[in-house]
């Protein structure tokens, strides 16, 4: 099912329905709506699906980065007046997610992590964004699956065009910093709500490892590895990502 974005005031966002308990959806810094496509097919009729459209490329400059992202995240929540949010982020937004969750816990009821950063990132390397050169692009999006025909030459259109954008690239750049600068290691333990972490076990750009430490410094968190695949799960491998996290939904209903 298609749904249009919608724009009330500042915010653009997706919406499933007006009611119901809510799953928010955080995308990641190439994020686009397709990459949660199934995942808002699965659960949009039983669900409030929500994914606001994070603003990684609107910011003012002195606001780009993690602060800024998990400001607009914030006053978001509020003027959508949500409450007891399933908050879900993968990669980047799996950051923006915990550091919300840090600033906002009592509106948070679950929060689950796939491929996220905030521990250690391995990203397009020390050389991106390496401007006009297609087959680069299209090497690193496909790093990004375990199986690389899930990389459509859509989506890697659709990064080559957000890289070859000079203002588009900067903002890459000083948000993939800020990432780096905001580890939430030493803070973990304040994060009480439960959280589901869902690996892919060929994850480069996150490998296992940060799974399983996230894991080791969350109080109340569940892991559970996809195997042949990679920093995605929810696109790779989409029917078993729904069934876990729809038995993870029920156990916290």
């Amino acid at each position: 099912m298609a749904y249009e974005i919608q724009t009330e005031d500042r915010f653009k966002f997706i919406e499933t329905r007006a009611d119901g308990p809510t799953i928010v959806l955080l995308h990641g810094l190439f994020g686009a709506l397709s990459n949660f496509k199934d995942l808002i097919d699965h659960f949009g009729d039983r669900y409030r699906v929500v994914v606001p459209i994070l603003p990684i490329y609107e910011l003012p400059i002195t606001q780009v980065g993690l602060g800024g992202l998990v400001k607009y995240v914030y006053d978001f929540v509020r003027y959508k007046g949500l409450d007891q949010v399933h908050l879900l982020g993968n990669s980047l937004g799996g950051h923006v997610g915990l550091l919300y969750t840090l600033e906002d816990q009592e509106r948070v009821k679950t929060l689950t992590l796939t491929g996220s950063s905030g521990l250690y990132e391995s990203g397009m390397g020390n050389t991106f964004p390496k401007r006009g050169d297609y087959e680069f692009i299209k090497k690193k999006t496909q790093d990004t699956f375990y199986d690389p025909a899930v990389a459509t030459a859509e989506l890697i259109d659709e990064v080559f065009e957000i890289v070859n954008d000079r203002y588009k690239g900067i903002r890459i750049v000083a948000t993939a910093k800020s990432a780096i600068r905001h580890n939430v290691g030493d803070r973990l333990h304040l994060i009480k709500v439960p959280v589901l972490l869902i690996w892919g076990k060929e994850d480069i750009v996150t490998p296992a490892f940060v799974g399983e430490k996230f894991q080791e410094m969350l109080p109340n968190a569940k892991l559970f590895f996809l195997e042949k695949c990679g920093h995605a799960p929810m696109m790779e491998l989409p029917h078993e990502f729904n069934r876990i996290y729809d038995d993870f939904l029920k156990e916290n209903s």
